[in-house]
């Protein structure tokens, strides 16, 4: 019961974070920038520039956007693409892992006997880790490129200084799920995939005799032969007579007992 609660703890927690790494792809406001509206004018001009994955905006003060989609793909930044790339890798194998850990819980009735469902439940938590690995990546790339202009001392003239937006934070939140729930998974299988392993090394594998061991078996390697009888075993004369008293005797049955 307990082990059937933590892998749907770690199911929901997993599947959460996907759905936010997810969002982020479709969201915008990945970096920010601002121009105006520190006063100075009796008319205020504020201007907001904020770019994602797809496409780069300008919304003015009376909320009208202008945005310059990214037309061809060699017509992106680098960055901008190893993150895409990144992203999309991860995704791939989160919905590996979904499906692996999805058949492979105790609480479903697929996917075969137990130690193969703990099989696939352990396969979906390494494929929640990559995936989890590829996609605080692409955050990071993101960050590293936002950050580089940010603090930047002598900053280009027509460059701007742009800030992180929510995207990246709620990107960072599901890695740290999917990092989780993977934890969950892994805790509820691996003492058991362990425990296996060992097993089959210390039964699966042939044992190496010495030739001069070859002929003894399993008791007489242990238990060697008792001091008691040695004398027995030894001898020829000894042999003889415990083959004499192994000998079964005829006995002369009387006249009532043979009428009986």
């Amino acid at each position: 019961m307990r082990k059937r609660l933590i892998q749907i703890f770690g199911f929901l927690i997993s599947s959460l974070g996907w759905f936010f790494v997810l969002c982020t792809m479709a969201m915008d406001n990945w970096r920010i920038s601002q121009l105006g509206g520190q006063g100075g004018s009796f008319i205020i001009k504020v201007a907001w520039y904020w770019s994602n994955l797809w496409k780069d905006c300008l919304t003015d003060s009376t909320a009208v956007t202008t945005c310059n989609d990214y037309g061809v793909l060699w017509g992106v930044l680098y960055y901008v693409q190893a993150v895409r790339g990144l992203l999309m890798c991860g995704l791939t194998l989160g919905f590996f892992a979904v499906v692996c850990c999805f058949i492979g819980m105790e609480c479903t009735y697929i996917g075969g006997a137990d130690k193969t469902k703990d099989k696939l439940v352990f396969s979906g938590a390494v494929f929640h880790f990559c995936g989890g690995v590829s996609n605080i990546a692409a955050y990071c790339l993101y960050i590293n490129r936002v950050a580089r202009t940010a603090f930047v001392a002598n900053l280009a003239p027509g460059a701007l200084r742009y800030e992180l937006g929510p995207p990246i934070f709620l990107g960072l939140v599901g890695c740290f799920l999917i990092f989780f729930g993977s934890v969950f998974y892994v805790v509820t299988v691996y003492r058991v995939i362990i425990l296996d392993r060992r097993v089959m090394q210390v039964y699966g594998g042939g044992t190496y005799m010495a030739p001069a061991s070859r002929g003894r078996t399993l008791y007489t390697g242990y238990y060697g032969p008792s001091r008691t009888y040695g004398n027995y075993m030894g001898s020829g004369r000894s042999s003889s007579k415990i083959s004499k008293l192994s000998q079964t005797t005829p006995t002369r049955l009387s006249e009532r007992d043979a009428f009986v």
